[in-house]
């Protein structure tokens, strides 16, 4: 099978249409997040991924069939989707051992570093260009997801490393989603990073024990697994659509899913620092928008014949 040029750059509907997969995604892991949060009250972790990641698998396998993806069931052993999986399910298994011993704020912004290492990466290995406005816009979001966390210094440490890794996996995965063949359906690939996830949850399972659970925690997990499994497709579909240093910027509207369920859920009122945050992370955004508009239009005016 023959990989995808990196270098072609996408359409500007193909750009638009992964800048919106992007937020429907963010969207979608943060629901999954504060539902999981819920349920780790009274859950062991390892159980709980583990348990969920058997929902989201069975759900992924079921739209595959729905779709007729299913004859392209080997390519769950294609070496690159199996190396995303793997990559995907220790990147998780990373975040969440850190994530147990910092300060979520801290763990938060370590994870949300991720678009500045997927532009770097973008330029470095595939041959994206990304100029002042984008570097501008990812630089803004990631000051403004500070404001927002506000992260205590002596929350950075060894365990801090082990997260910084935990997000340069995360960047390494969503880069390797452009190097798959186009031929491979997305819901396969869906699936080999549900399954991946699953089994290594469920070997740690099997060191740590099993607790037993009741049905609101059952059906809290299905829930999730269903806005995990959907966050998981929509990544991949905007991976595969749009420019990496474009679309990443826009992973930071996770911070502003997280805010509003905070305030739903848990009736956590945002502090001034953090609605500063929010204009800043809205700003990037926007500027983001406005200067893609304006590059799309300089372009077609370059295409038109003198």
């Amino acid at each position: 099978m023959s990989s995808p040029s990196w270098s072609a750059r996408p359409s500007s509907h193909a750009n638009t249409r992964a800048i919106v997969t992007m937020m429907a995604a963010m969207g979608c892991f943060v629901t999954n997040d504060a539902l999981v949060k819920l349920v780790s009250e009274s859950m062991p972790s390892a159980q709980l991924i583990f348990v969920r990641g058997l929902m989201a698998s069975a759900l992924v396998l079921g739209v595959a069939q729905g779709q007729g993806a299913l004859r392209e069931l080997r390519s769950v052993l294609n070496p690159r989707v199996a190396l995303r999986g793997a990559i995907d399910a220790c990147a998780t298994m990373l975040y969440l051992l850190s994530l147990f011993q910092l300060p979520i704020g801290n763990a938060t912004a370590i994870n949300l570093a991720a678009p500045l290492f997927m532009t770097l990466f973008a330029v470095l290995f595939m041959g994206e260009r990304a100029g002042a406005a984008r570097w501008s816009a990812v630089m803004l979001g990631f000051v403004g997801v500070l404001c927002v966390v506000q992260p205590s210094s002596d929350g950075f440490n060894a365990w801090a490393l082990l997260c910084l890794l935990g997000t340069l996996f995360h960047a390494m995965r969503d880069l390797m989603t452009r190097s798959i063949d186009p031929s491979i359906p997305s819901i396969i690939i869906t699936l080999a990073t549900a399954l991946a996830v699953t089994v290594l949850s469920g070997c740690i399972t099997l060191a740590t024990g099993w607790q037993p659970f009741g049905l609101r925690e059952f059906a809290l997990l299905g829930v999730a697994a269903g806005f995990l499994a959907s966050g998981y497709f929509l990544l991949v579909q905007c991976m595969r659509a749009g420019e990496v240093s474009l679309t990443a910027p826009f992973r930071y509207t996770a911070v502003l899913f997280a805010m509003v369920l905070g305030y739903g859920i848990w009736g956590e009122v945002p502090t001034g620092w953090a609605w500063l945050g929010i204009a800043l992370l809205v700003g990037s955004g926007l500027y983001m928008l406005h200067s893609e508009r304006g590059r799309n239009r300089t372009a077609a005016l370059d295409a038109q014949p003198e």
